[in-house]
């Protein structure tokens, strides 16, 4: 198997990066602004169609690509308030950088009678929260790209699914969260814990390992209501 993880210099890429590293798959992952020096990531732009290409054709891929999307950037403002230029990155990097990649593989997948696209989308999507309307809007977006994307490739042996992300001990959704806000959510969480990192591994594993499942969502939350 061949994993591409997006957005792995750092967070929940570079976790999941490093649990299929170890395990002697081929794993190519993407970076684009951290400083990094791990020797199997590349610097992608993946808003940039073309630089998304180069890299593929770069790669030495095999019959079997499993393609987990953890890129994505954020910008926190009041709707009203927003600078539209930092708004619409949002957009470009997390729903148009994610589709770049992914039109990159699908023939390549179709070829091949297999593929598994697994998108990190996000909480943020399914409840109100405040200053952050260009990150939910992003990941919502994910929803309908893959119920699409679903129908026209599931004869190709090819599945995309969407992990719901809730407030993880890990990566954006927790380092962007302010103290009062993190003591908050936890009071919306029936076990008061957020997510450990191996789940989101866990179920990784399970959208990979499971062909039937494909155009949805998994909502890993905690149970926060």
């Amino acid at each position: 198997m061949d994993f591409l993880i997006t957005g792995s210099s750092k967070g929940i890429g570079k976790f999941l990066l490093e649990k299929y590293s170890v395990l002697n798959y081929s794993v190519y992952g993407t970076y684009n602004n951290t400083n990094t020096r791990i020797s199997n990531l590349f610097k992608v732009d993946i808003s940039n169609y073309d630089n998304v290409s180069v890299w593929i054709d770069s790669l030495k891929l095999t019959n079997r690509i499993i393609l987990i999307n953890c890129a994505g950037i954020s910008y926190n403002s009041f709707a009203h308030k927003a600078d539209l230029k930092k708004w619409i990155k949002v957009i470009e990097v997390n729903l148009v950088g994610t589709f770049n990649v992914i039109h990159k593989l699908l023939p390549i997948m179709r070829f091949n009678n297999y593929g598994r696209i697994i998108n990190i989308s996000s909480v943020t999507a399914q409840i109100g929260t405040p200053g952050v309307s260009g990150y939910a809007a992003s990941k919502s977006a994910l929803w309908g790209l893959s119920k699409s994307i679903a129908i026209e490739n599931a004869m190709k042996g090819i599945t995309i699914n969407n992990i719901n992300l809730g407030y993880a001990n890990i990566g954006m959704g927790i380092n962007n969260v302010p103290l009062e806000f993190q003591k908050e959510m936890k009071t919306k969480i029936p076990n008061k814990l957020f997510c450990p990192p191996e789940q989101i591994y866990n179920t990784v594993n399970y959208i990979i390992e499971n062909d039937y499942l494909n155009g949805t969502c998994i909502d890993l939350n905690g149970g926060l209501y």
